[in-house]
C-alpha cells in the first residue's frame, strides 16, 4: 500500500524502532523498559500499516535485534566487460541486480563483496575500488517492510579466472548475464538502480574518480 507519505512514515518507523532498541539496551528502570517495548510495538504496527504486513511478524524481527541500533551493511560488486555489466536475477522477486548481500560479522567489506559475488554469480573476483557508499533510503527507496536502515557499499571488481558465470550456487539467484546499460532488464531497485549502474561504469572506466558518498 504505497502513498506519497510512505517514505516519510517508513523513516519514522525506523527511527522509532531504533529508539526502542537503544532504550531497551541501555535502560534499567522497568517502567522505561515497558515504554520502549511499547514504542517497538508501535513501530512494528506502523510498518505493517504501510506495507500490508503483519505487525506481529515485524515486531518479532525487531525483537531479534540487540545492542545499539546501527545501519546494516549491504555490499555490491560491479564487474564490467566490453562495457557491459554482470547482473544476477534475484530468486525472490525475479528482477536483476548487482551481485551482493549482507556483510557478515568479522567480514572485511571488500572480502564480503567478493564472497557474495562468488556465491551469486559463480566467479572469483577481486575488489579493486570502493566506488560508492550510499544511503539505501535515499537512493533505493527501501521497502516499508524493511525494518532497518541500510548503508550500501559498491565495489568495482575484476576477474581472477576465466570461468563461466553460474547463478544459484547459494540458492538466492536464478540467472546471470552481462547487459549493456542501454538494454537493462527489470531491476530490483531496492538493491541496484540504473543510476547506480551508470555511476559504477564511470568508476570502472576511471579508477581515479573519487568515491561517491552520502
Amino acid at each position: 500500500m504505497g502513498t506519497p507519505l510512505t517514505p516519510t512514515l517508513h523513516r519514522m518507523a525506523i527511527e522509532l524502532a531504533a529508539m526502542a532498541q537503544n532504550g531497551l539496551t541501555y535502560g534499567t528502570d522497568h517502567y522505561d523498559l515497558d515504554r520502549y517495548t511499547r514504542i517497538r510495538a508501535l513501530a512494528a504496527e506502523l510498518m505493517g500499516l504501510i506495507s500490508d504486513g503483519a505487525p506481529a511478524e515485524v515486531e518479532a524481527v525487531l525483537a531479534l535485534e540487540a545492542g545499539h541500533a546501527t545501519p546494516k551493511v549491504d555490499v555490491r560488486g560491479a564487474l564490467f566487460e566490453d562495457d557491459r555489466v554482470l547482473l544476477v536475477r534475484e530468486a525472490r522477486d525475479g528482477r536483476w541486480t548487482l551481485p551482493g548481500g549482507w556483510a557478515d560479522a568479522l567480514d572485511r567489506p571488500a572480502r564480503a563483496a567478493e564472497r557474495e559475488f562468488a556465491e551469486e554469480a559463480g566467479l572469483a573476483v577481486r575488489a579493486v575500488k570502493l566506488a560508492a557508499v550510499h544511503d539505501g533510503s535515499a537512493h533505493n527507496g527501501h521497502s516499508p517492510v524493511a525494518p532497518w536502515h541500510v548503508y550500501k557499499l559498491f565495489f568495482v571488481m575484476e576477474r581472477l579466472d576465466d570461468g563461466v558465470p553460474t547463478a544459484g550456487l547459494d540458492g538466492e539467484t536464478s540467472d546471470v548475464e552481462f547487459f549493456a546499460l542501454d538494454a537493462l532488464p527489470p531491476l530490483s531497485t531496492a538493491r541496484t538502480t540504473a543510476e547506480q549502474l551508470e555511476r559504477m561504469r564511470v568508476h570502472a572506466r576511471d579508477r581515479s574518480v573519487p568515491a561517491d558518498f552520502d
